[in-house]
């Protein structure tokens, strides 16, 4: 009768077991972009399910340029203008293109040729933080997830708890 013979690599089996665990967790990973490994209480280590959105953001916060706000907004400062910030109470005049962090471009007032106004208070959350921010002439990068976006509703051409990128340009403060 033949037994099932394991491969231990030279190391004892439960050291093998704990590299076989580590490299189908990081095969995970790899594939899906959705699991996060962390120890726990006992040094056991136990899995989280995160979103693919959630891991984008994990990952873009350590990019050098990246700014991450207390409230998980992240941006990048593409230009620097020098006009006047707008408060909450004002409408702005921008131009801005926006995807989803596989790329495709879900909007775009640049492909319209017109750029778009708002109120300042109007727009997503993660727009009037970051509006509040930028001054005249800015051109930033947004970094937003799901819950400074649309986050469980979703949108006609937004999918629920999407993260979402804008490249906005503040035009003009009104």
């Amino acid at each position: 009768m033949l037994r099932p013979t394991s491969y231990t690599l030279g190391f004892g089996s439960r050291t093998a077991r704990r590299i076989a665990g580590s490299i189908l967790l990081l095969l995970t990973i790899t594939l899906s972009g959705s699991i996060l490994a962390e120890k726990g209480d006992q040094g056991n280590m136990k899995e989280t399910v995160i979103s693919p959105g959630e891991a984008f953001l994990a990952g873009n916060a350590d990019k050098p340029g990246i700014t991450v706000t207390a409230s998980g907004l992240q941006y990048e400062i593409i230009h620097s203008g020098d006009g006047k910030k707008p408060s909450l109470s004002d409408t702005v005049v921008t131009h801005y293109a926006g995807r989803f962090i596989d790329g495709s471009e879900f909007d775009s007032s640049i492909k319209r040729g017109q750029p778009a106004t708002f109120p300042v208070g109007g727009v997503i959350a993660g727009w009037t933080e970051a509006l509040q921010l930028m001054r005249e002439g800015d051109k930033w990068r947004l970094f937003i997830p799901s819950e400074l976006a649309y986050g469980k509703s979703g949108r006609a051409s937004i999918p629920a708890n999407s993260t979402l990128i804008f490249d906005i340009e503040l035009i003009e403060v009104k």
